[in-house]
């Protein structure tokens, strides 16, 4: 489904339901560690309940991952928008730490588990999306060290996020941080 599609027809409250309980199982027990019936437990609905909406739960993976995906394509548009390598990668940048501080417990788990990656791996149009944004943060030309500080610094972000010793640190003080780092680590340097 393309995203016109998806925002010409909202997501429905039962989906909603689903993805939020999804989401706080996925991070406590894993993606692994969490049933569909254990979904429809914590939603307070039957099993085929569930099965009315995702016909598996990779199905049901994806669709809370989707979300966020329309996020990330929507920075890498408004970034593209831009003129120029720096405002393009300032702009990817900030609109990623905005998302990533706003959804922390998503971001943790699309990228911590390992059946979320690897579903995210299988999904072409997180590939694509993935890649321009790490191209608008690498610019044009880079060179492999250059897609290295790329991979370390998104790799590198959900340390914070998913740490426990960080959790009381409020959003707007989070965010500000990630962002002066990834300005320093990325932007720092003239290319």
């Amino acid at each position: 489904m393309t995203t016109a599609a998806r925002e010409e027809r909202p997501a429905s409250a039962g989906r909603e339901r689903l993805h939020a309980a999804a989401l706080r199982l996925f991070a406590e027990h894993g993606v692994s560690g969490t049933s569909l019936q254990m979904i429809a437990d914590e939603v307070g609905v039957t099993k085929a309940a569930v099965y009315h909406h995702y016909k598996t739960k990779d199905e049901l993976v994806v669709g809370v991952i989707d979300p966020f995906l329309d996020r990330v394509a929507g920075i890498v548009e408004r970034a593209h928008a831009r003129r120029g390598w720096r405002a393009q990668a300032e702009a990817a940048l900030s609109g990623l730490v905005d998302l990533i501080v706003d959804v922390r417990r998503l971001y943790v788990v699309a990228v911590t588990d390992p059946v979320a990656v690897h579903l995210q791996e299988q999904h072409p149009r997180l590939r694509v999306v993935a890649g321009e944004l790490r191209g608008l943060l690498a610019g044009p030309d880079a060179d492999d060290e250059r897609r290295i500080d790329v991979a370390f610094f998104l790799a590198g972000l959900v340390g914070p996020l998913g740490d426990p010793q960080t959790f009381h640190v409020p959003d707007e003080d989070l965010r500000a941080h990630l962002l002066d780092l990834g300005r320093r680590f990325l932007l720092g340097r003239r290319r």
